[in-house]
């Protein structure tokens, strides 16, 4: 055996890839063990998506029996419209549903994810080079914002693997010249955009990059950027004729996306994100940082594919930080541009991947398993749906404060919790549509303070039918009717 050529194997770039890629997605698929309740909007979304593998053509919650407390005042902007949930991730978790093959759901952001990191080393190796894609998929790899929400069925993670394949798209396109990649660009910037509505903060990267590389707008003459901009009107186009049926409005989804950004969350600093970098970012950040001023220095900033990354970063930084409402998740689409740039510098710095980076590597894991693997978890919160799941009549109403994740858990509908006016509430229900039904009330601590007000009412008016408390977590069933 050849010891030499075994070793060029096993550390060149094709080889290196596929093995980053793989830990990707079991890195990933690690986090599950530590996430055994999903989350409200991961609930919606696969609640929104069995839904829609029955009544394909029913994106609402008029037959749901679970609430996503959209407000109803507004008849248009209200209940039971949802439209201000991109489709195209509980479309595709409803194939899933539909062919039976909902048994792989676990896996699918995961795979997304680690996908994600396969896709930036392409656009790394077109961008830069093939070391540069690696050092930047090593990155994404393992950066903590990304490793946590590519294991949740959410939109952010989802939304940022077709941003990555628009990239590269525009980059082949519009960089290299190629004519499938210039008409992909609109296909993919459209789905990116249907996986989540703030993936529209991007387009303005793509024109204040023509400007400054042409420093005309001589681009506009490009016919097959008029094809493309054609292809992204018309694979946006289902999606236009759902707003002009349900809201009377061609845009009324991406309105309805704006006014429900107001409707919870409460309103965060602008240096929200600048604040958060650490359990965002964790090194990676310092090590942006030191690679803006490398390239300020360097005078590298000026080269295309280094400031295409710039305007990237800072476009969607500015646009996400002027926001109301804003969680760590929402920075995730600019989440490859500080790879790309880090991974840049860093492979300009160390000249290949010495001892000095795969120890920056092992301290980056270490920081980031310490920041999030303590996540402790409300088991109690399963015990009790298992509960109502296994005690209660199909029919049965349950009344909670977390209505699509105890609709996920029980399958049973549900009404709001209310916080005020208990005895009218709960009178409401002895006379509402649901006074044939055997109500069962569900208080839990996942946002409710165990001493609450609320949960001393409910213990001097109800009779519990179970009850659970395991260290910090807490759970009580009530028998209503």
């Amino acid at each position: 055996m050849n010891i030499s050529k075994v070793k060029d194997f096993f550390l060149s770039t094709d080889t290196l890839i596929v093995i980053v890629v793989v830990l990707a997605f079991l890195l990933r698929i690690m986090f599950l063990a530590y996430n055994p309740v999903r989350g409200w909007d991961e609930t919606v979304y696969l609640n929104l998506g069995h839904q829609l593998s029955i009544t394909p053509m029913d994106y609402s919650l008029s037959h749901s029996g679970w609430s996503d407390f959209i407000p109803s005042s507004d008849m248009v902007y209200g209940w039971p419209n949802i439209g201000f949930r991109a489709p195209l991730l509980p479309y595709i978790l409803a194939l899933l549903y539909r062919l039976r093959l909902d048994s792989l759901i676990d896996f699918l952001m995961p795979a997304v994810g680690a996908l994600s990191v396969f896709f930036l080393y392409v656009l790394g190796k077109n961008m830069f080079n093939k070391k540069v894609g690696l050092c930047s998929a090593v990155l994404l790899s393992i950066i903590p914002i990304h490793v946590l929400y590519s294991s949740q069925v959410l939109t952010d993670a989802f939304a940022t693997f077709f941003i990555i394949v628009t990239f590269i798209s525009f980059w082949q396109g519009y960089e290299v010249g190629e004519r499938k990649h210039k008409l992909l660009f609109g296909l993919f910037f459209a789905l990116a955009l249907l996986a989540r509505y703030t993936t529209l903060w991007i387009a303005p990267v793509f024109l204040i990059y023509f400007i400054i590389r042409d420093r005309s707008f001589k681009f506009i003459k490009d016919k097959y950027l008029w094809f493309s901009i054609l292809i992204f009107f018309v694979v946006l186009s289902p999606l236009f004729f759902y707003s002009l049926h349900t809201y009377s409005n061609a845009l009324g989804a991406f309105i309805h996306g704006f006014k429900a950004s107001t409707y919870w969350g409460g309103v965060q600093s602008a240096t929200f994100f600048i604040e958060n970098a650490w359990s965002i970012v964790s090194i990676v950040g310092l090590l942006f940082m030191f690679s803006i001023g490398y390239m300020v220095f360097r005078k590298d900033f000026l080269n295309r594919n280094t400031y295409l990354s710039i305007i990237w970063f800072c476009v969607f930084f500015i646009l996400a930080s002027s926001v109301p409402h804003k969680e760590e998740r929402f920075i995730l689409p600019l989440i490859p541009a500080v790879c790309l740039l880090s991974g840049y510098v860093m492979t300009k710095i160390s000249g290949q991947f010495n001892a000095v980076f795969v120890i920056f590597l092992c301290l980056l894991t270490i920081s980031q398993i310490k920041t999030h693997y303590t996540n402790l978890q409300n088991t109690c919160f399963l015990q009790a749906s298992d509960f109502l799941s296994a005690s209660t009549s199909r029919d049965s109403v349950v009344v909670t404060n977390q209505s699509p994740i105890s609709y996920y858990y029980t399958s049973r509908a549900n009404v709001a919790l209310k916080f005020n006016d208990d005895a009218e509430y709960f009178g409401y229900l002895s006379n509402s549509a649901y006074k044939n039904h055997s109500i069962y009330i569900l208080f839990t601590n996942l946002d409710m303070d165990k001493d609450s007000e609320i949960k001393k009412y409910l213990d001097n008016n109800f009779n519990k039918s179970f009850e659970c408390s395991k260290n910090w977590s807490y759970s009580t069933v009530y028998k209503y009717r």
